[in-house]
């Protein structure tokens, strides 16, 4: 039997990697350059090479020159790298609820200046999504009968 279609499957197989996480989450935090990004991920150089070099690939992450010689790149979001902001926001959350022991580590502040509890609401009705509120009308492909 085949798997089924799905884009979870679909994003995990780009981002779904503790170093590419990490990685991305260092760029959206303004940190750019491969040693800042080493440094704050505690990543090998070369694994964390492999995982820069495979965001630009996958349109995430774009290079910017910002030395000649030698030469040397910072790493920006593209627009669907910067989408992917509300995902690590919403992981984090969970990790600080489910995982991490005592205060959480990192602590935002929204420009409303509380500190920031993401959440996930409809876009229509911009009511709170939770677990039980929506129901599939397409599976993997496929409608979904009544």
């Amino acid at each position: 039997m085949a798997a089924r279609s799905c884009s979870i499957a679909n994003a995990l197989e780009v981002i779904g990697e503790r170093w590419t996480l990490l990685a991305l989450r260092e760029v959206l935090l303004g940190n750019r350059r491969f040693d800042q990004i080493v440094q704050q991920t505690g990543a090998s150089r070369d694994i964390l090479a492999t995982r820069l070099r495979k965001l630009v690939e996958v349109g995430l992450l774009e290079r910017r020159q910002y030395e000649p010689h030698p030469p040397r790149y910072e790493y920006h979001p593209t627009d669907a790298g910067k989408s992917l902001h509300t995902v690590l926001l919403t992981l984090m959350e969970w990790g600080d609820r489910h995982v991490t022991q005592g205060p959480p580590p990192t602590v935002l502040e929204h420009s409303c200046g509380e500190v920031l509890h993401p959440r996930v609401v409809c876009e229509h009705c911009n009511e709170p999504v939770e677990l039980g509120d929506s129901r599939a009308v397409r599976l993997g492909g496929q409608p979904v009968e009544r």
